[in-house]
């Protein structure tokens, strides 16, 4: 099992498939059995880190409201008409 920097850069990386103004959750950027494996401690953390680095990094995912479940949504958002993602 990667250790949650590993994964962090994996979702980070993933994002890069993502389309303008697209809505998604971390899990959506993990193969449904890949999610499942990680560990709930490790999902946990994974969701601050990623927050963590959406809210100091000069990059396109903004952080938007959390779903009824409390997950965090993030949005894939437009930097001067051109989609940016910084890896």
């Amino acid at each position: 099992m990667p250790d949650v920097n590993e994964l962090l850069n994996f979702a980070i990386q993933e994002t890069e498939n993502l389309n303008q103004d697209e809505v998604f959750l971390i899990r959506d950027l993990f193969k449904g059995y890949e999610w499942n494996r990680i560990s709930r401690s490790q999902r946990l953390l994974l969701g601050t880190l990623f927050l963590n680095y959406v809210n100091t990094s000069k990059d396109s995912i903004q952080a938007i409201e959390k779903t009824s479940s409390g997950q965090q949504k993030y949005r894939i958002k437009v930097n001067n008409g051109q989609l940016y993602v910084a890896t």
